[in-house]
C-alpha cells in the first residue's frame, strides 16, 4: 500500500507576493498551488492508493470562495483518478463558533466519492485500490470538546494543558487498543508533540505553551504502522519504529523558513512476510521535495569608511545573483549614520529587479553620545563636558589647562549674551 502523507498547505497566505495579472490571483497563492499540483501529480502518475492530509488546508477558517474552489479542483483530480483522499481538521480549519461548518465539511456533506473528512476522533476503516486501512483521527480539538467546566475550574492555564494531555493521551490509546491488527493501522494527528523542533519565523508566533504538548512515548505506540503528523511546519522525524513524523508545509510562508525543505512524505506498508516469527508490517517511507518558491537573506555590513556604499551592496547583490533570481529576498543593509545619505536606492532596486519580491531594511548605527560616569552628556555642565571629552581624547593636562580656561571663557560669554 502506498501513502502519501502531506500537511499544513494554508491556502490563502498572501505575503511577500504580487497580483498575476493574467489570473488577477495573488502569485503566492499561485506558488501554493503550484506545490499541490506536484503532490497531486505524483499521486496520479505514481498509483498512489491513499493521500492523507493531516489538517490546516487554508490560511483562516473562512477561505474564500477562490481558494475553495482551487482546493476542491485539485482533490476532485485524486478521487476521480480512483485515489482514496482522507482530510483531518486542523486548528486553522475550525470555525470560531461550534455548529458552524469547519473548512472541509462541504467534502462530507456532498459524499464525494473516495474523499473521507475527519472532524472528530474516531478509527476509520478507508478503503483503497491495495485494500483496506485503518486510520485512527485525531483532529485539532478545542478544549470544550475534551474537558467540562468543572474540570478546569479554578486551574491556570499550565495545569488545564495538562488536563487536555491526559485526555488526548486518553483518545489515542482507547482507539489504538480496539484496532484490526490484521489490517494496516496509522494515526492521523493534528497537534503539538512536546520533541518536535519548531521554525523560527511566523510559527513561534502561535500559541506553543498556550497549548497541550503530546508526550512522544504515548502515540508512538505498537499498535500503529506509522503517525502521521500535522501543525508544525518544519518536517522531521521523531521516531522510527514506528514511524512518527511531520511532513511540514508544502510551501515556504516565511524568512523563518528560508533554510527548510518543502515537500511531502510516500510511504509504503508492505504485508507481514510468511516467516511466522515476522508479525509485523514493513514500513518504509521516504520525503520528496517539491519545487517552493525561494527565500533569501542578503546581509551587508557597512565601514564607515566606505568611499562608495552603493557599490558594496551592489555588489553583495551580484554575488547572490542565481539565488536570488525569482526568490523572495530581503535586503538588510547594516550602515553608521554618516552613510545613511550616500546610498543610491533606485540603483539598488534596479539590481534587484529580477527578484520574485524583495524588501529591503536599514538598520543605522549612531553614535553613543559621550557619557560621564552612569551620566548623558546632556545631563552635566558644559565645563565638565569639555573636561571628560579632552580627558577622553587623552590631550597633555597643560595644554587641557589651556583649551579649559578659553572654553570657560567662550561659556562665560555665550550666557551672558556678549
Amino acid at each position: 500500500m502506498k501513502i502519501i502523507h502531506f500537511a499544513d498547505l494554508h491556502l490563502g497566505i498572501e505575503n511577500h507576493g504580487r497580483i498575476d495579472p493574467a489570473t488577477g490571483l495573488s502569485s503566492r497563492l499561485n506558488d501554493f498551488l503550484a506545490a499541490f499540483d506536484e503532490l497531486v501529480d505524483y499521486a496520479l502518475e505514481n498509483r498512489v492508493d491513499l493521500v492523507l492530509f493531516c489538517g490546516d488546508a487554508y490560511k483562516t477558517r473562512e477561505p474564500s470562495q477562490t481558494q475553495q474552489r482551487e482546493f476542491a479542483r485539485r482533490i476532485a483530480r485524486l478521487a476521480t483518478g480512483n485515489i482514496s483522499v482522507f482530510l483531518l481538521t486542523g486548528n486553522h480549519d475550525m470555525p470560531n463558533a461550534i455548529g458552524r461548518a469547519t473548512a472541509t465539511e462541504i467534502f462530507d456533506t456532498l459524499a464525494v466519492r473516495n474523499v473521507y473528512v475527519a472532524n472528530r476522533p474516531d478509527i476509520y476503516k478507508i478503503p483503497t485500490a491495495s485494500g483496506n486501512i485503518q486510520l485512527v483521527a485525531l483532529p485539532w480539538l478545542r478544549r470544550s470538546a475534551l474537558l467540562s467546566r468543572e474540570d478546569i475550574k479554578n486551574l491556570n492555564i499550565e495545569q488545564v494543558n495538562h488536563k487536555m494531555q491526559e485526555a488526548l493521551t486518553q483518545v489515542i490509546s482507547s482507539k489504538a487498543a480496539i484496532l484490526d491488527p490484521t489490517l494496516p493501522a496509522i494515526l492521523a494527528a493534528h497537534v503539538l508533540v512536546g520533541d518536535a523542533r519548531v521554525g523560527r519565523g511566523s510559527e513561534r508566533l502561535m500559541s506553543i505553551g498556550q497549548e497541550p504538548a503530546l508526550l512522544l512515548s504515548n502515540i508512538a505506540l505498537p499498535a500503529f504502522d506509522y503517525v502521521a503528523l500535522g501543525h508544525i511546519h518544519k518536517q522531521q522525524v521523531l521516531w522510527e519504529k514506528p514511524p512518527v513524523v511531520y511532513s511540514g508545509s508544502l510551501e515556504r510562508v516565511d524568512f523563518g523558513e528560508e533554510n527548510d525543505e518543502k515537500g511531502f512524505y510516500v510511504v509504503n506498508i508492505l504485508p507481514p512476510g510468511k516467516d511466522p516469527a515476522q508479525v509485523k508490517r514493513k514500513v518504509s517511507f521516504e520525503f520528496h521535495p517539491v519545487h517552493a518558491r525561494r527565500f533569501l537573506t542578503i546581509e551587508v555590513n557597512l565601514q564607515a569608511e566606505e568611499t562608495n556604499p552603493t557599490s558594496s551592496v551592489l555588489a553583495a547583490i551580484a554575488g547572490q545573483e542565481e539565488k536570488a533570481r525569482d526568490a523572495i529576498v530581503r535586503l538588510n543593509i547594516s550602515l553608521p549614520s554618516s552613510l545613511e545619505g550616500q546610498l543610491r536606492n533606485n540603483e539598488i532596486r534596479e539590481a534587484l529587479k529580477n527578484t520574485h519580491n524583495f524588501t529591503i531594511a536599514r538598520e543605522i548605527q549612531r553614535e553613543t553620545r559621550l557619557r560621564l560616569g552612569s551620566r548623558p552628556a546632556e545631563d552635566i555642565a558644559p565645563l565638565d563636558a569639555l573636561k571628560a571629552y579632552l580627558e577622553s581624547q587623552q590631550v597633555p593636562l597643560e595644554r587641557q589647562k589651556i583649551l579649559l580656561e578659553y572654553g570657560e571663557k567662550l561659556i562665560a560669554g555665550q550666557e551672558s549674551g556678549s
